[in-house]
């Protein structure tokens, strides 16, 4: 008797979904991807492809209800996550609860439940104008943080320093927001980390410590992450309680989780958390090069309800670093063909195209390519990939 083939729904096709897509079809998984966008590198790889907005949850849902898929996910993007588990409450898949989703999804609700339960997290205030805005400010002392309440990849942040700047850093933040509405908060001093988890069953099993190299003040946007982290282990410990504190006081109870951290110096503090996979290769590529374990497909089997079992935790090194450039036209990257030869080197990717003006970094989407290594432990992982970074040389004409 002929098996019916699964299908599973995926919120968005862009290069952010594409392992999703990639990893689904290779477990004989029919994939429906939903995208606005006509050219999205994930619809060429998709079963059938249904242009919409991921975030326009009403019509997802009513596709959702035509098609019945037997499961339903998004990778590494924020909001498509009310989408997921708007269509999850309602087709009965295994996903996170839509509370849960406007929580994970919008820092604002997100500070309040984790103050509310207790769990660390910077001061903060969230403003809808820019009266409301001003008046919060003078709360802080010194530096404090802008930021859209609703976005992610490091978009509409950035530090306060100068006073003279202060209503700048409102509009930056505003235009960035969703919703309209804006946090201030604290800002906070130390080195960051993200903590790779995936709650199976109501428990929450840390996979790996990411971390995180930034471009710093003022919109602190990723350039390099490593795994595992080279804390000590009392700072992982402390780390590792939080992420689990966070993610049960959110009420994540089944899935992928990426929690982002800072540890100053009273102690580890919540600065996000996704109710998704990390982006910016982490989960893709940096945790099964260090760990051994497939995020991308743990988090498939448990929406389609499986039951799962993690493999031991391998000890290995990986790191990623992007590249970095003055401002100008791209006109040429080249590097020796040996590179990609080179022990250790298991990808070099370029995220823009020839002929592109490349401007400063002001969020995720402004990096112009990567490198990506594995190595027996992170500092060794780190080294080949900033030897590798030398090698490249890039030809920007102003």
């Amino acid at each position: 008797m002929k098996v019916e083939q699964k299908r599973i729904m995926i919120i968005g096709a862009g290069i952010l979904q594409v392992p999703a897509i990639v990893k689904a079809k290779e477990m004989g998984l029919k994939v429906i991807a939903i995208d606005m966008d006509p050219n999205a590198p994930g619809f060429k790889l998709s079963d059938e492809s249904i242009q919409l907005s991921t975030i326009d949850i009403e019509n997802s849902l009513k596709k959702a209800l035509e098609i019945k898929p037997d499961a339903v996910m998004t990778l590494a993007s924020d909001m498509p996550i009310r989408t997921v588990a708007a269509i999850g409450e309602k087709c009965n898949l295994q996903t996170i609860s839509f509370e849960t989703a406007l929580d994970a999804t919008d820092k604002g609700k997100m500070r309040k439940k984790l103050k509310k339960m207790n769990v660390p997290v910077p001061n903060f205030f969230i403003v809808s104008s820019l009266e409301q805005y001003l008046k919060v400010t003078k709360h802080f002392m010194g530096k404090f943080i802008v930021k859209p309440a609703d976005n992610s990849g490091s978009r509409g942040i950035v530090l306060v320093e100068d006073i003279n700047n202060i209503n700048e850093a409102y509009l930056y933040a505003k235009k960035h927001s969703k919703s309209g509405e804006v946090l201030v908060e604290e800002y906070l001093v130390g080195p960051e980390v993200s903590v790779e988890t995936l709650t199976i069953n109501g428990k929450t099993h840390v996979i790996a410590i990411t971390d995180k190299l930034t471009t710093g003040a003022p919109h602190f946007v990723e350039m390099g992450h490593s795994i595992p982290s080279q804390h000590p282990t009392r700072v992982q410990n402390e780390i590792k309680n939080l992420a689990l504190a966070a993610i049960e006081a959110i009420g994540i109870d089944v899935g992928p989780s990426h929690t982002e951290i800072i540890v100053t110096p009273e102690g580890p503090k919540i600065v996000e958390l996704g109710a998704r996979l990390g982006g910016d290769n982490i989960t893709t590529h940096l945790v099964p090069l260090a760990t051994g374990i497939d995020m991308v497909e743990f988090s498939i089997r448990l929406a389609l309800g499986e039951d799962v079992k993690l493999p031991q935790i391998q000890s290995k090194g990986a790191a990623i670093r992007y590249l970095k450039t003055d401002t100008g036209i791209l006109k040429s990257v080249n590097y020796p063909s040996r590179l990609k030869q080179k022990n250790g080197v298991k990808e070099i990717a370029l995220t823009k195209n020839l002929g592109d003006r490349i401007t400063k970094i002001g969020s995720s989407n402004d990096r112009i390519g990567y490198v990506i290594t594995q190595g027996y432990s992170s500092r060794e992982a780190i080294e080949i990939c900033e030897e590798a970074l030398n090698l490249i040389e890039i030809k920007i004409i102003s």
